[in-house]
C-alpha cells in the first residue's frame, strides 16, 4: 500500500483508498449474492424435505429421531476430528511454495487419520449401542438404527479430508457439487425407503431416516474421492522428500478436536436430557418426545430459514476482518461492525414481526396444524438474538478470536445443561422455553463482550432498547401463553 501510494498527495491517496474499498465492497457483495442463492435454494430443498418428512412421520418419531441425530453428530465429530481443516491448511502451505508433491502427501497422511478415526467411531457406537438404546432413548428404538450410523462413519470421514482439500485449491465448487449430489441421493432414498416398508414404527421411520442418510454419504464419498483423483493428476509429479506430516496433522487436530469433542458431547447430553427431565415434570415419555420434535425438531427449523441470508454474508466476513485487523485498520473495523449490526439487526427485526404476527397462519400454511403456532410466537423476538450472533461469532474468527468463539460456545452448553437440570422438573414446559431464552441471550451477550473487547464497538442505543424490548416480550409470551 505504501509503495502504490508513494509520492500522492493527501486527496489522491484518499481517492484511491475509497475506490480500493469500493471495489473490494462490490466484489464483497456478489460474492455473497451468489452464496446467499446457492445457500437459499439448498436450503430450500432441505427445509421442504424436512417439512415433508415432518408431517409424514409426526412429531413423536421426529423427537425421537432427532435424538438419534444427535448421537450421530457427535460420531461424526469423532470420525473427523477437525482433519478437514489440518487438510486445508498442509496443502494450502505446500502448494504455495510449489511443493505440489508434499502437498498431496499431507492429503494421503489425513486420509489416513481418516480411515483410523472413521473405524474408531464405528466402534465406538457399536460398543454403546445398547447402551444409548436401553438408557437414553428409553427402548423406544433398538440398536439397528445405531449400527447403520457406524456404517457410514468412514465415508465421512473420508469425505471431510476431501473437502479440505478442495478449499485448499480453491475448488469448493466440487465439494459443493458432491453436497447437491449427496442432497439428491438422500431425497430420493428417503423417499424410496419410506413407500417401501408397509410398517410406519417409529423404529422403521428412523431406520429408513438414517439408511437414507448413510447411502447419501456413501455416493458423495465416491464422487468427491473420483473429483479428487481427477484433480491430482495435474500435481503427480514425482519427487524424493523425506518430509512427515503426522505430528503436523496432529498439533493442528489436537486443540480442535478437544474443544469439539467438548461441545459435541454437551450437546448431545443436552438433547438427551430434556424428554428425561420433562417426564419427571409428569409428561408421558412419548409426548415429551412429540413436544420436544415440535420445539427443536419443527419450530427451530422454520425460525432459522431466512438466517440463510445472513449466513452467507457473515462467512465472507471472517476473510475481510482478518485482512482489515493485519493492516491495522481500526477505524475501519468499526465503520464495518456498525453497518453491519444495523442491517442485521433491522432484518432480524422485520422476520422476528412477522413469524409473531403470523404465527398461526405460517403454522397451517407449513404444517397443515396450529400445533407449532404458539412455539413459532413465544420464541420468534429471540430472532434478534439468534441471527446477529452468528455474525459476531464470523467477525470474532476474522479477528483471530476463535476460541474465544468455542468457550462461549461450551459455556452457553453448561449453563443450558443446568438451566434444563433445575427447572424441567418444575416447570415442564416452561422451563425448556425459558432454558432457550437464557441461552440465546447468554450466547449474544457473551459474542458482543467479546467484540467489544476486540474493536470497542459499542451497540447503539436504539438498537439497545429494541433487545431490551424483545427480550421483555419472549418472557411475557412464555408465561402468558403457556
Amino acid at each position: 500500500m505504501k509503495i502504490k501510494y508513494l509520492g500522492l498527495n493527501n486527496n489522491q491517496r484518499t481517492y484511491l483508498l475509497n475506490g480500493d474499498t469500493l471495489k473490494k465492497t462490490k466484489i464483497f457483495f456478489i460474492n455473497g449474492t451468489i452464496l446467499t442463492i446457492t445457500s437459499f435454494i439448498m436450503k430450500s430443498i432441505g427445509m421442504i424435505f424436512n417439512l415433508y418428512i415432518s408431517n409424514k412421520i409426526g412429531s413423536e418419531a421426529v423427537g425421537v429421531f432427532s435424538l438419534v441425530m444427535s448421537v450421530y453428530m457427535f460420531a461424526i465429530t469423532l470420525a473427523t476430528s477437525g482433519l478437514s481443516l489440518a487438510c486445508t491448511c498442509l496443502v494450502s502451505e505446500q502448494f504455495a511454495k510449489n511443493n505440489f508433491f508434499d502437498g498431496l502427501k499431507a492429503v494421503k497422511s489425513c486420509l489416513v487419520f481418516s480411515i483410523l478415526l472413521g473405524l474408531g467411531s464405528s466402534i465406538f457406537v457399536l460398543f454403546f449401542s445398547p447402551i444409548i438404546s436401553q438408557n437414553w432413548l428409553q427402548s423406544t428404538v433398538s440398536c439397528i438404527p445405531l449400527y447403520w450410523i457406524a456404517m457410514g462413519l468412514p465415508f465421512i470421514a473420508i469425505s471431510s479430508v476431501m473437502n479440505g482439500y478442495f478449499s485448499a485449491v480453491r475448488k469448493a465448487y466440487k465439494s459443493a457439487i458432491s453436497q447437491v449430489f449427496e442432497l439428491l441421493i438422500k431425497i430420493l432414498a428417503t423417499i424410496l425407503l419410506l413407500n417401501f416398508y408397509a410398517s410406519q414404527t417409529v423404529e422403521s421411520i428412523c431406520i429408513c431416516l438414517i439408511l437414507a442418510d448413510v447411502i447419501s454419504e456413501i455416493c458423495s464419498c465416491c464422487l468427491i474421492v473420483f473429483l479428487y483423483k481427477r484433480d491430482k493428476m495435474k500435481y503427480c509429479k514425482r519427487a524424493i522428500t523425506n518430509i512427515t506430516f503426522k505430528r503436523r496433522i496432529l498439533k493442528i487436530t489436537f486443540p480442535v478436536s478437544i474443544t469439539s469433542y467438548i461441545r459435541s458431547g454437551l450437546s448431545t447430553l443436552k438433547q438427551f436430557m430434556i424428554p428425561n427431565r420433562l417426564v419427571l415434570f409428569g409428561l408421558p415419555y412419548s409426548m415429551a418426545l412429540a413436544e420436544y420434535g415440535k420445539i427443536n425438531g419443527m419450530t427451530m427449523s422454520v425460525l432459522l430459514f431466512p438466517n440463510v441470508f445472513i449466513l452467507s454474508f457473515s462467512n465472507l466476513l471472517i476473510p475481510e476482518f482478518a485482512s482489515l485487523m493485519v493492516k491495522q485498520y481500526k477505524k475501519r473495523i468499526l465503520e464495518v461492525c456498525q453497518k453491519v449490526f444495523w442491517v442485521t439487526s433491522l432484518f432480524s427485526i422485520s422476520i422476528s414481526i412477522i413469524f409473531f404476527l403470523f404465527a398461526n397462519e405460517i403454522s397451517l400454511m407449513i404444517f397443515q396444524n396450529l400445533s407449532c403456532a404458539k412455539y413459532i410466537k413465544i420464541l420468534s423476538p429471540l430472532i434478534l438474538f439468534m441471527y446477529p450472533d452468528n455474525i459476531i461469532d464470523s467477525m470474532l474468527k476474522g479477528l483471530n478470536k476463535q476460541f474465544g468463539v468455542m468457550v462461549c460456545n461450551i459455556l452457553d452448553l453448561v449453563l443450558t445443561i443446568g438451566v434444563l437440570y433445575f427447572l424441567l422438573p418444575s416447570f415442564g414446559l416452561t422451563g425448556y422455553l425459558l432454558a432457550i431464552v437464557i441461552s440465546e441471550v447468554f450466547n449474544f451477550c457473551v459474542s458482543f463482550f467479546q467484540l467489544h473487547r476486540a474493536t470497542g464497538f459499542k451497540l447503539p442505543f436504539p438498537l439497545v432498547c429494541c433487545y431490551v424490548c424483545f427480550l421483555v416480550l419472549a418472557i411475557y409470551e412464555i408465561i402468558v401463553i403457556l
